[in-house]
């Protein structure tokens, strides 16, 4: 693929570089256009909360950091670089699937449902990718995994397949999963929304964890409250676009554009 991609400037330097920046990201899904634009930056360390109605192309600008989305104009870099695309010249050529799942390995990713393997336990399901895509060998990835299943507060529960686990230790296991990867950026995608309300908290807790540690993480979230407290950028999404930007206090609290204010009022 050459064509489509509008030509943008090119990478920035080093030293300056956003962990996540779009411009002009378009993505469709044939005649209807979901992603209409895509201006943004994350820096690195920051925890960036995208809210919004449901279909406001929330969850499918997360998939398109980590090209589970293919963009079909734009720009989108992780880290200074290209996502799913390499320049030559003046024009740009996809990656192929093995450099995408290369460059994937740095990017973590959390989805509403968990996606835990059934027929492993929760040690076995965060030893995974680690001795699999990485080849760490298995007692080291052991070591590892039982770490961040005590990170995660389940080291009790290591034994335990999904089906033993609620909804909320298995979230919390996909979490201690993604990060066995030592990814350098983390993507949650409304993590907590298929949960029942009394398990969120400890979901939410890990989440604060990571923040403090420092990881740079893109949330799209529901949890206003994590927003207002752990955000450091919040944007509002609608029918494609960025409608409201800011930080989460002040966007949450005095939101300036009228379709920011509806949406807020119908759910803080």
């Amino acid at each position: 693929m050459t064509g489509k991609l509008s030509k943008t400037q090119d990478t920035p330097p080093r030293g300056a570089v956003p962990m996540v920046r779009a411009q002009g990201v378009h993505k469709s899904f044939g005649h209807v256009e979901v992603l209409k634009g895509i201006d943004l930056e994350v820096r690195p360390g920051e925890v960036f909360c995208l809210i919004g109605p449901s279909g406001s192309g929330k969850s499918t600008f997360l998939r398109c950091i980590n090209h589970l989305e293919k963009i079909n104009a734009g720009r989108l870099y992780v880290d200074g670089e290209l996502v799913g695309y390499r320049q030559q010249g003046d024009k740009l050529y996809e990656l192929r699937d093995r450099e995408v799942a290369m460059k994937r390995r740095d990017i973590g990713m959390v989805f509403q449902r968990f996606n835990l393997f059934p027929h492993m336990t929760a040690l076995e399901n965060v030893m995974e990718a680690p001795v699999q895509v990485k080849g760490v060998n298995k007692a080291q990835a052991r070591e590892r995994a039982m770490q961040l299943l005590e990170r995660v507060g389940l080291a009790d529960r290591a034994g335990h397949y999904p089906s033993q686990l609620s909804g909320g230790q298995q979230q919390r296991v996909a979490i201690a999963r993604a990060l066995a990867m030592d990814p350098k950026l983390m993507l949650f995608d409304e993590p907590t929304s298929a949960l029942d309300p009394e398990l969120v908290g400890d979901v939410l807790d890990v989440m604060r964890d990571l923040a403090e540690s420092g990881m740079t993480m893109v949330v799209v979230t529901h949890e206003m409250g994590f927003a207002r407290e752990v955000g450091d950028s919040l944007v509002f999404m609608d029918e494609g676009v960025v409608v409201e930007s800011g930080h989460p206090r002040d966007v949450l609290t005095n939101p300036q554009h009228e379709r920011t204010q509806s949406f807020l009022s119908k759910v803080l």
